[in-house]
């Protein structure tokens, strides 16, 4: 049973907290804050209760080695900047030592410190006790508010449980409710949206999903396998040839599980993947050989229009085309547009999906986007993440 934030009285206390900092970097300086700025009801919430708060994340891959280009220290900075004080950065290339230790106890109520990069050592990735000892020295409580690497057993958000009191952070509580909870006993029709590239990538997502949904809406290049499984012609599209029969087999499956499949109807064709590209809308039944499908055209848009009117849960993980390129974009840009209208609840994950509804403009009109691409996969496929257990398994 994970615990509520709440039921602990953090007055005087001191409350490790693992966020997800792992945000974009331009010449030393915080290029994008969104993941800073969704950490911030928690961290208010435990400043408010008079916590003397010990934030730790990881940034990029150093692979265990320090990496100045990769410190958290910039990073410190903004946070300081949206709250509006000073953020004290624990600047340490083993990211705990004895002298950080005797900082930490200097730490007054509501104040806030930040670690080096987690990913600084080896023993971070490697889940390894002695450093989730060390971690936990540092605190009299625990606290996981990164979503984006639930899916990794770490020790700063899966050893760490076994030393400390623990809880999810509210950002954490809402993934959970919007990508597990919610979709367990969804109010229907419920329609999943699948996209991106490999259907490979995504037959656990797949099978998972045929259990749940009435509708099963397949775009982007992952679609390019289901028609061609079909017998369409396809072009110079990319084809998982392994795979064809994969697709006929999930094809199949859809409808022993009756569960209705809706695949493109026309769709956005070019040479090749280019600014330059000169594009083309077709039918599927009369895409040209020379030719490689890079998006949904608009039959298939207002098909999905009316698919979707009456929908009460949706949840989308993955573009309908290239949307990095303005007119390979108008599928994406448009399916977004339908999901900001409909009145159900409409659940956003994975990070090209993300990223698409953030370009849209459209990021307010979704009920949830997912801060975790990995993990937001994992607990769809209906996998169990290491760190959500180690929380569930803490009775400390």
């Amino acid at each position: 049973m994970i615990k509520n934030l709440k039921d602990y009285d953090f007055k005087n206390k001191t409350a490790l907290v693992r966020v997800d900092f792992n945000v974009p970097l331009k010449n030393g300086k915080v290029a994008g804050d969104d993941r800073i700025v969704k950490s911030l009801p928690t961290i208010k919430y435990l400043k408010d209760a008079g916590a003397k708060i010990i934030l730790m994340s990881h940034l990029g891959r150093p692979k265990g080695k320090y990496n100045k280009d990769l410190s958290l220290k910039a990073v410190a900075q903004r946070l300081g900047k949206l709250l509006g004080e000073d953020i004290l950065f624990l600047e340490d290339q083993k990211v705990v030592s004895d002298d950080l230790k005797e900082r930490v106890k200097s730490l007054k109520g509501g104040q806030i410190a930040l670690l080096e990069n987690l990913r600084f050592v080896p023993e971070e990735e490697k889940n390894d006790p002695d450093f989730a000892k060390n971690l936990a020295s540092l605190a009299d409580v625990y606290i996981n508010d990164a979503f984006g690497t639930a899916h990794r057993a770490h020790a700063s958000n899966s050893e760490v449980t076994k030393y400390l009191p623990s809880f999810p952070g509210f950002l954490l509580e809402k993934e959970i409710k919007y990508l597990k909870d919610s979709l367990e006993n969804p109010e229907r029709p419920f329609v999943a949206i699948l996209g991106g590239s490999k259907v490979s990538d995504k037959i656990e997502l797949i099978k998972n999903l045929l259990n749940k949904v009435d509708k099963l809406i397949i775009v982007g290049a992952m679609a390019i396998n289901f028609l061609k499984a079909e017998g369409i012609e396809v072009g110079t599209s990319l084809v998982e040839e392994d795979k064809l029969d994969l697709a006929r087999e999930l094809i199949s499956l859809s409808k022993d599980k009756k569960v209705k499949l809706i695949l493109p109807l026309d769709v956005v064709t070019a040479k090749g993947i280019s600014e330059e590209a000169q594009s083309a809308v077709f039918e599927i039944h009369k895409i040209p050989k020379d030719q490689m499908i890079l998006d949904i055209g608009p039959k298939t848009l207002e098909n999905l229009k009316e698919e979707l009117k009456d929908a009460n849960t949706v949840v989308w993980n993955g573009p309908c085309g290239v949307f990095e390129i303005e007119q390979f974009a108008k599928g994406t840009m448009g399916l977004a547009k339908i999901l900001g209208e409909i009145k159900g609840l409409t659940i956003v994950g994975g990070g090209d999906s993300v990223s698409a509804v953030e370009k849209s403009g459209l990021a307010e009109k979704f009920t949830h986007i997912s801060t975790g691409g990995g993990a937001s996969l994992e607990l769809l496929e209906g996998k169990e993440l290491p760190a959500l257990k180690a929380l569930g398994d803490s009775e400390k």
